[in-house]
Formats: structure tokens, sequence, C-alpha cells
């Protein structure tokens, strides 16, 4: 549980979100439902979960499943950890 309130609190400052994220469901949109959540803003996300949670991310590990809902990044972000 506790990976998923850094991945929302991460989200909300990387996208400024002025606390939007706070509201967000396992459920919600990311990728295409998010307009602050573009190309760029993707690899400032990506630097900023690999900084707070001590991983890498190879290239190949990355597609937009990933970033498809809160619940994906989050499960993603667990199985990094889990390594």
């Amino acid at each position: 549980m506790a990976a998923k309130e850094d991945v929302v609190e991460i989200l909300d400052r990387t996208l400024s979100l002025k606390g939007r994220a706070a509201a967000f469901r396992d459920s919600t949109p990311l990728l295409g439902a998010i307009p602050e959540l573009d190309s760029m803003a993707v690899v400032t996300l990506l630097t900023a979960l690999e900084e707070r949670f001590d991983f890498t991310v190879a290239d190949d590990e990355i597609d937009g499943s990933v970033f498809a809902t809160l619940g994906s990044l989050v499960t993603f972000v667990e199985s990094k950890i889990a390594r």
C-alpha cells in the first residue's frame, strides 16, 4: 500500500496536478486520459520513480500498458521493488 501512496504523490508532483491525483483509483486511466502525461512527462515520471524506489527501468520494460491505469503503474513499480 505504501508504494501506491508514493506513486500517487509522485504522479501529482511530477505532473503538477495540484492534488487531483489523490482522487485516483486503481482503474483511473492515465496515458491518453491525463493531458499532462505526455512523452516528456513519462520520462520525468520514470526518473522520479527510479530515484524514489531505487530501481532501474530498461527501455524494453516499458510500453503503453504500464501507464494504462494507476493500478497498472503501481503493479509495475511493485514488481520492480520485489526484485
